[in-house]
């Protein structure tokens, strides 16, 4: 296997991909580097290891050179420097994200020719903010897989190992950040789909608080989606997570359920409760020892560390269940028709979960009860530290090979559903890798102190530093 670069400053325009996307937007800014050379450096990183990652759908050559060019023009001739904050940085997009001149495919050929006719809220925030998109990243079909991969657009690797799955479903951003093809991606949760793949790629993500996002282009789904479902970045460093959700956060008009809340909250204690064991699973050891490495960063930093587990783990991964796949059976034979074999099997698998003793009016009570019993514990410890997947990622495919795939995709969810089902922010980040193989970190707040887990998350990191861009593994 060929050896993997570490992570490491750049030292001429060419590597420019190694830079945050943070680092370049003060490099446009300034002058000491073209947004044109940064588009053009990332271009070429895509087409040096997209062949062996298949990360990126669809490369957005022709717009992103002209959008580059433009920004480039309009700096020269005004000489500005109070420019937005994303000012010429290039960004990906999920393919079931609106983004103008590429199709939302959801992971479908049926979809290959759905161009929008508008972009999304968030992508087009993000234009505003300076941003250019370069690619569409892949996705499983209509996002049903904790992995990623589909018969239209093929199989997504993970640049640390390319047996594993690079998770789902916004399989294609973690891979693509991951190995430098883009400094900032924009994918969806709705059970971890940004999370799943930060924690096997071993970048950053950011899940926020359900509404502070505003979420359209793609119609309004069902209730499930309406109340668990929302955009967010991922990117490889925190700062990035904070300046795309700078940019992106706030009411809008086409998603009533978006609000405008102030991105920082009232002082809280710093305590954090650490979550090393959870109720109806096991973690395996290196995940425990990854947590409690972060929890010894935040201690060293002044944050009061004790270990606790937040409320009723089991009940919400069995009320996210039925919530999510009781939606998912009213749409299943309008779906089955354009699904391949595989996923439809796992669909079947999945709404199979449903418990008929579950109404509707019970789910939302017991909800509603859960999140005031979280509420409770996040005034005692304001930061919850833990585990995203109990154990390592799994082999690619594992997820469909058999009936019991399902078992294995909702196991891996296990303190991934708290915060879909009850809406509170979360951030994935890595700490230290161990033995070629990216560890990370989930926090967890109260709703709407987005504010206090990227805090955390950025004395965590200032602890490990970033594990990637790295070259994906290669047979020698």
């Amino acid at each position: 296997m060929k050896k993997r670069s570490s992570p490491q400053p750049p030292r001429h325009w060419q590597d420019l991909w190694r830079h945050s996307a943070s680092a370049l937007a003060t490099l446009i800014k300034t002058g000491e580097v073209s947004s044109r050379e940064v588009v053009d450096a990332h271009l070429a990183r895509i087409e040096a290891v997209n062949p062996t990652l298949n990360a990126v759908t669809v490369t957005l050559h022709q717009s992103a050179r002209k959008a580059a060019d433009a920004a480039d023009a309009h700096r020269k001739k005004t000489g500005e420097r109070d420019l937005p904050p994303l000012y010429g940085v290039p960004i990906t997009v999920k393919e079931n994200i609106d983004c103008l001149g590429s199709p939302t495919t959801f992971g479908l050929a049926a979809n290959a020719n759905a161009l929008p006719q508008q972009d999304a809220p968030v992508v087009e925030r993000l234009r505003a903010a300076g941003a250019i998109p370069i690619g569409r990243t892949n996705m499983p079909e209509m996002g049903l897989r904790v992995s990623t991969s589909n018969p239209f657009r093929g199989l997504t690797r993970n640049p640390w190992n390319a047996l594993l799955t690079a998770g789902g479903s916004s399989g294609g951003e973690g891979s693509a950040v991951a190995s430098g093809m883009s400094p900032l991606g924009i994918g969806n949760d709705i059970g971890g789909s940004l999370r799943n793949p930060a924690f096997c790629c071993g970048v950053a993500a950011l899940k926020p608080t359900q509404g502070r996002v505003p979420f359209g282009g793609a119609g309004d789904g069902f209730l499930s989606a309406q109340v668990m479902l929302t955009d967010g970045p991922i990117a490889r460093r925190v700062e990035d997570l904070r300046l795309m959700l700078e940019q992106v956060h706030g009411q809008h008009l086409r998603d009533p359920r978006s609000v405008t809340v102030a991105l920082e909250g009232a002082p809280v204690p710093r305590r954090v409760a650490m979550v090393t064991t959870l109720p109806g699973t096991v973690v395996d050891p290196a995940i425990v020892a990854g947590v409690r490495s972060a929890g010894e960063a935040l201690a060293a930093a002044g944050y009061q560390v004790e270990e606790a587990v937040p409320p009723e783990i089991e009940l919400i991964n069995h009320l996210w269940t039925q919530f999510q796949m009781s939606d998912l059976s009213l749409t299943a034979e309008a779906m089955r028709p354009v699904l391949s074999a595989e996923a439809a099997i796992l669909m079947d698998a999945l709404i199979a979960k449903v418990d008929p003793t579950v109404t509707h009016a019970a789910l939302h009570q017991e909800r509603s009860r859960l999140g005031r019993a979280w509420a409770a514990f996040f005034a005692e410890y304001p930061i919850v530290l833990g585990p995203v997947w109990p154990s390592a990622p799994f082999v690619h495919d594992a997820d469909v090979a058999s009936p019991a795939g399902s078992e294995l995709m909702l196991g891996m969810q296990w303190f991934v559903t708290p915060g879909n089902l009850l809406g509170f922010p979360a951030v994935v980040l890595p700490t230290r890798p161990i033995d070629n193989a990216p560890m990370t970190v989930q926090l967890y707040a109260d709703r709407f102190r987005d504010d206090l887990v990227l805090e955390a998350g950025e004395v965590i990191e200032a602890a490990f530093g970033a594990s990637t861009p790295v070259d994906p593994f290669v047979a020698s």
